[in-house]
Formats: C-alpha cells, sequence, structure tokens
C-alpha cells in the first residue's frame, strides 16, 4: 500500500486493536519450575500506550493465549476491560469489541504476528503484521512494523497513527504537561 493510502486510513481509525504474545512480547514464555509463566514485555509500548490514552483512543486486546501474566499487564496499562483471552479464533471477540465501540472494520487498526491473526489483519481498516511475523502473515498487512514484537513494535505503531492524526505533539504535551511554548 502507498504512502498516502496508509495515511488516508489512519486518519479514520478510533480503535487498535492487538495481539500479545509475538506483539506486545517477543513471543518467548519462561516457564519455572513450579510453573510459574513469565513475559517480558517492553515498556516503551507501556509509553505508547499512554500517548494513546492522552489523546482518547481506545485500545482492545485479543489473545490466543490465557495468561494471568498478561492479565497483569494489561491492568498495569489500564486496558484490562476490553482484554479477550484463550481465544485463537480472534473473530468472535474482535466481533463484540467493535459492537462495544460501535465502529466499523475502517475505524479499528489490527495488530498480530501469527496465522490465527491474518483474518484480523485482513478486515481491519489497517491491519499490521510485527517485522518478526511469518511470511505469509506480512503479506496480508497494510504495514510491517520496523521492530520486532516485543521491541516497541506497538509503540511504533501508535506513533505512526497519532502523527497520521496530527495528535502526535498533542498526546506528548498531554502526557507531560508541557505546552509548545515550553519547547
Amino acid at each position: 500500500m502507498n504512502k498516502n493510502a496508509l495515511l488516508d486510513r489512519l486518519s479514520k481509525i478510533e480503535l487498535l486493536v492487538s495481539d500479545v504474545d509475538g506483539v506486545f512480547t517477543d513471543g518467548s514464555l519462561y516457564i519455572g519450575q513450579n510453573g510459574e509463566e513469565f513475559k517480558r514485555f517492553n515498556v516503551l509500548d507501556g509509553a505508547g500506550i499512554a500517548l494513546l490514552k492522552a489523546v482518547g483512543l481506545p485500545m482492545a486486546i485479543i489473545s490466543g493465549r490465557k495468561s494471568g501474566v498478561t492479565l497483569h499487564r494489561m491492568k498495569e496499562l489500564g486496558l484490562d476491560e476490553h482484554l479477550y483471552q484463550g481465544n485463537l479464533a480472534k473473530l468472535e471477540p474482535y466481533q463484540k469489541i467493535k459492537a462495544d465501540f460501535d465502529l466499523d472494520d475502517t475505524e479499528i487498526l489490527y495488530i498480530g504476528d501469527d496465522l490465527v491473526d491474518i483474518p484480523l489483519i485482513r478486515r481491519a481498516g489497517v491491519g499490521v503484521a510485527v517485522d518478526n511475523a511469518p511470511q505469509i502473515v506480512k503479506d496480508s498487512a497494510d504495514y510491517i512494523t520496523k521492530v520486532p514484537g516485543g521491541q516497541g513494535a506497538v509503540r511504533e505503531v501508535i506513533e505512526l497513527l497519532l502523527n497520521a492524526q496530527n495528535k502526535f505533539i498533542i498526546a506528548v504535551d498531554k502526557l507531560t504537561k508541557r505546552t509548545y511554548k515550553d519547547c
């Protein structure tokens, strides 16, 4: 997709929806002796979520795996209200999210990394694949991140979106409580 077409689609986005494992994380799972699960999240993504919230753009999460660690992190980020876990068939929670926000597909951006994400990447107004996604997933996407999942890919997409909507500086200003004259 050419840059102008992408910017036009991004200007219509009202909601981000994302996978977790492989997008917010690098897809690795660390399991301790007692079965305790660990995941590595990137703080850049968390700061990106804060930027989204600063300008009132919501985000929802659909994860194929059910994980207490994911729930904990999404609570920290304030994304637990629209968190759906244990959904390999992601279309059903996607439809619920779409109805909850009263949006159509053209107003939704979806970020994914694997085969189960392809239907939503293709359906959303803007479909995004992370850099380390399999080629078939990348081939379905409108945009491929420059960095892999777990390395700030969510932040990259948020900045892309906010810049396309001329909201990035406003978000930074609100988040940091600074004004243009402070620059």
